[in-house]
């Protein structure tokens, strides 16, 4: 058993993922189950494996280290029906027959059963995509968009970018990053055309990302939408493999944001949003590039933008969501089919007239649910945890994240049939983490404490460290027994009470809850958190010292526990902030205007929760720990917070990490950087109590 204290396997294990398996698909028949899994706790490379759901004997499609590779494989796409799948390793693009009966040794498949597809042009391919029919495969190089025959003849460009800052195919920075968008071409149900989105950079501000670490290296030229700043011009192609090419029209002026599309049995379709995000349509896009508006939503705040929408089920009827009396439902033409207090997460996919999703009547949980207009809704999981889903052909892969598996459990369910087990190598977290639910004050505020493994009541209070990330699109205080449960236990057992609250903004408690964020994301979240404080402090007299309180973070963690010793020295004492954005003018237009409004319109709404504006009041320790090669949350936040902080003459730390992007990766810096943190803490509150071995 591997003996490795909990930075150094968080680091071998990459936060306990690898082994586990991950992007589970069925097959159009329901009889295979396609899926990504590297052999071991420590392999990075993922292979693509099948599973019979019939004997539940698994096999292995590809193998990039029989394949000659040195990566894995990040993603696949398969046709309609789940034989043929494309992917790539390195610089070329492969092809598998997922059915293949092959007797190929146990380190590898057989030869006939993958192949590199030739290319005619020079670069790394991109998103990979086959044909629903199975015989050509769409792809991205250098920012055109090709269509390659199976057997790598016909290699053709069907749109070449008219500049070095124009491409065809893939989604552009904020779609990716805010929109839940990851790609960029679909196609047609016959294979013939494909619908496909232009993306042209060039009005969008340019930032330069050097390495200081390598003065020889040239800064990375990024095209980054800041706030209040103009966004990458995105239109949408009809582009047939007959070399045909029409427009697809919207007014983009008054809905610049395309946040989804497709192409089904009924169609091509995509959905638009208003710069200001009140507004989005669904629209069907017709031969001739004409569009009609199917639905329409509109929001005071901003409409919510959820995974998986818009979708159609086989018969056409439009799934979609609206905000109703503090619920958001799943609606099927237009009509609410959940009920009040069941929020909908995310819109997994459609089975014949089946919607497949997850929703939350308990924020600390998500379940998988069904509905059906014959049988109406169904949930799907059970017990605590965060269960998710994929449905097709009659076969159902069910994962949970639950205490003890932060990866995850995969199970294969079929009808009338036992049920099959996704076989994961990821390592068990060990020790596990053992946090106390709690529901805290008026606002039940939902939060984890966790306390020293062998702590005994009466022991004498214990320095407190709040540990949340407490702001929109993310929760830490769940069933589902994630990663950074595991972090939390650990500074637990270096003799801290240790509190996650998960505050106003955070998703699952209704759109009321979400949007009382508007024009503020700081004020209401660090009222949540000292309320959070004060309640357990009241629930647990004599445990906590509320003299010696820490908090830390990242990212929005980061800007909340920087935050909190700014504006509430008297409550907080220390804080480890990373990856913090210091100034909301220097983050992604579509994330920062759904909050706070353009800047040009709002300007308070940026300037009150600028951490480099009120730097000249810091009195308690700080330390700011920062990637320099963060192209989410640039370096120059920290720089220019240190900066300002520096010329008010404020003592702080700064911990640059070189080569290190927005979620350290580097083994030593992952093991190394919690110690780091922990030395901080304890110099800035004072010894914790040593527990008892």
């Amino acid at each position: 058993m591997p003996t490795d204290s909990l930075p150094r396997s968080l680091a071998r294990t990459r936060r306990f993922t690898l082994g586990a398996p991950t992007r589970p698909r069925p097959s159009a028949d329901g009889t295979t189950v396609l899926f990504l899994r590297s052999r071991g706790d420590t392999d990075p490379l993922d292979c693509l494996w099948a599973l019979d759901t019939a004997t539940g004997a698994e096999r292995v499609v590809a193998d990039p280290a029989a394949l000659g590779a040195d990566t894995g494989i990040a993603a696949y796409d398969t046709d309609a029906t789940g034989r043929l799948a494309a992917f790539t390793l390195g610089d070329a693009l492969w092809i598998a027959d997922t059915t293949a009966d092959t007797t190929a040794p146990a380190d590898g498949p057989a030869e006939a059963a993958v192949r590199a597809v030739p290319t005619a042009v020079p670069g790394p391919p991109q998103d990979p995509r086959p044909d629903p029919t199975g015989r050509r495969i769409a792809y991205v190089t250098a920012g055109a968009l090709r269509v390659v025959s199976v057997d790598g003849t016909d290699d053709r460009t069907l749109a070449e970018p008219e500049s070095e800052d124009v491409s065809y195919g893939l989604a552009e920075y904020v779609a990716a990053e805010e929109m839940y968008r990851t790609r960029g071409h679909w196609w047609s149900p016959d294979g013939t055309a494909l619908l496909v989105a232009r993306v042209d950079e060039r009005p969008v501000t340019r930032v330069f990302l050097a390495d200081p670490s390598d003065p020889h290296r040239p800064p990375r030229v990024l095209r980054y939408p800041l706030a209040g700043t103009a966004n990458a011009d995105v239109s949408l192609w009809l582009l047939g493999l007959d070399g045909s090419r029409t427009e697809v029209r919207w007014d983009r002026t008054a809905f610049e944001y395309l946040t989804a599309a497709g192409w089904d049995a009924h169609g091509p379709y995509a959905a638009v949003q208003s710069r200001d995000q009140r507004t989005v349509r669904t629209l069907a896009v017709g031969p001739d590039g004409t569009t009609r508006v199917l639905a329409e939503q509109r929001d005071e705040h901003w409409v919510e933008l959820l995974p998986g929408l818009p979708a159609r089920t086989a018969a056409g009827a439009l799934v979609g969501s609206t905000d109703l009396d503090d619920t958001r439902h799943l609606t099927v033409d237009g009509e609410p089919v959940t009920s009040a207090g069941l929020q909908l997460r995310e819109v997994l996919g459609t089975d014949g007239e089946q919607v497949l999703f997850t929703a939350s009547d308990e924020p600390t949980e998500t379940h998988l649910w069904t509905y059906r207009p014959d049988t109406g809704l169904r949930r799907l999981s059970s017990g605590p945890g965060l269960h998710t889903g994929v449905r097709n052909g009659g076969t159902l892969v069910l994962t949970t994240r639950a205490d003890g598996h932060p990866a995850g459990r995969s199970t294969v369910l079929r009808e009338a049939r036992p049920e099959l087990p996704l076989v994961s190598h990821a390592r068990p977290p060990a020790p596990a983490a053992r946090p106390e639910l709690l529901r805290l004050g008026p606002r039940e505020l939902r939060a984890s404490l966790f306390l020293p493994t062998g702590h005994r009541p009466g022991a004498g209070p214990l320095p407190v460290l709040l540990d949340p990330y407490g702001g929109p699109a993310m929760q830490k205080a769940t069933s589902g027994g994630l990663w950074w449960d595991l972090v939390s236990q650990w500074f637990a057992d270096q003799g801290f009470a240790v509190l996650v609250v998960d505050g106003r903004g955070t998703p699952g408690r209704g759109p009321r809850w979400e949007k009382a964020v508007y024009g503020d994301k700081a004020g209401p979240v660090l009222e949540d958190q000292i309320e959070g404080l004060r309640e357990t402090d009241r629930l647990r007299p004599g445990l906590l010292d509320t003299g010696r309180v820490g908090i830390r973070g990242w990212s929005f963690g980061g800007y909340l526990a920087a935050y909190a010793v700014l504006h509430r020295p008297d409550v907080f004492h220390a804080a480890s902030a990373g990856a913090a954005p210091t100034d909301w003018r220097t983050y992604d237009t579509h994330w920062q205007e759904r909050f706070l409004g353009h800047p040009d319109e709002h300007p308070a709404h940026y300037d009150e929760g600028s951490l480099i504006t009120a730097a000249p009041g810091l009195r308690r320790p700080l330390l700011l720990v920062q990637g320099l090669a963060d192209d989410n949350v640039f370096p120059a936040h920290t720089l220019r917070l240190s900066r300002a902080l520096l010329a008010a003459g404020r003592p702080h730390e700064v911990l640059p990490l070189a080569a290190t992007g927005h979620r350290p990766g580097d083994e030593s810096v992952v093991e190394n950087l919690l110690g780091l943190e922990l030395d901080f803490l304890r110099r800035s509150l004072g010894p914790a109590p040593r527990m008892p071995a």
